[in-house]
C-alpha cells in the first residue's frame, strides 16, 4: 500500500493540472501570451489552437492522476510538459510555482515506477558494481 504523501502528492498535482486545463480552455488567447515570442513564432497552427492542445494535455494528465491510472507516466508526462513550458515562457514571476511543480511530478513519477522497472535499473546498477569491483549492495 503506497503511503498517504503519496496520495496527497498525486491528488495535488492532479487538481493542479486539472484547473490549468480547464483555465486554458477558458481563455486560451490570455494562456497564449506567457509564451515568449520565438517560441510562438516556431508554431505551425495559430497559437489558440495550440493552447487548446495544452489544455487537452493538462486535463488527461490531471484525470490519469487523480483516477491513479498510470500515475507514473501521468507524472513523468506532466514532468516533461512543465519543463516545455518552462523553456518556452522564460523567467518569469510564476517561474518558481513551476519549478515547484516539476520536483512533485518527477517524485511522483519516481515514486511510482512499476517494481519491474525499478527492477532492472537496480539490477543494471548491481551489473554496474560487480563490473566495477564493487559489492553489489546498493544504498
Amino acid at each position: 500500500m503506497k503511503k498517504a504523501s503519496f496520495h496527497f502528492l498525486r491528488v495535488g498535482l492532479a487538481i493542479t493540472f486539472l484547473w490549468i486545463g480547464v483555465l486554458i480552455f477558458k481563455n486560451p488567447e490570455a494562456w497564449g501570451g506567457y509564451l515568449q515570442p520565438w517560441a510562438a513564432g516556431l508554431l505551425p497552427i495559430p497559437l489558440a489552437q495550440a493552447m487548446i492542445g495544452t489544455a487537452i494535455l493538462d486535463v488527461a494528465i490531471g484525470a490519469f492522476l487523480l483516477i491513479d491510472f498510470l500515475p507514473w507516466l501521468a507524472a513523468l508526462v506532466g514532468a516533461i510538459h512543465i519543463i516545455i513550458v518552462l523553456t518556452v515562457s522564460g523567467i518569469t514571476d510564476i517561474t518558481v510555482r513551476d519549478i515547484g511543480l516539476l520536483v512533485a511530478a518527477l517524485a511522483l513519477t519516481i515514486d511510482s515506477l512499476p517494481q519491474e522497472v525499478l527492477n532492472k535499473i537496480w539490477f543494471v546498477k548491481k551489473q554496474q558494481t560487480q563490473w566495477m569491483g564493487q559489492s553489489p549492495e546498493i544504498k
